[in-house]
């Protein structure tokens, strides 16, 4: 997980997110945790990231 991707992620989820799969579904998820409450969207951001770049061997 690069720092740029981290800021964003901290600061606006969805752009984070949306910078990591594009226009998906996870995309849609954030925004709506992010809607409900900041700090669920920066969780879900976080845990999307990481989860991404396990699957892409990026650690």
């Amino acid at each position: 997980m690069n720092f740029l991707r981290l800021v964003f992620a901290i600061v606006l989820p969805p752009v984070a997110v949306f910078m990591t799969s594009g226009v998906s579904s996870a995309l849609f998820i954030n925004i709506l945790l992010t809607l409900v409450g900041w700090v669920p969207g920066v969780i879900h951001a976080v845990w999307y990231l990481q989860k991404t770049d396990e699957r892409r061997g990026a650690y």
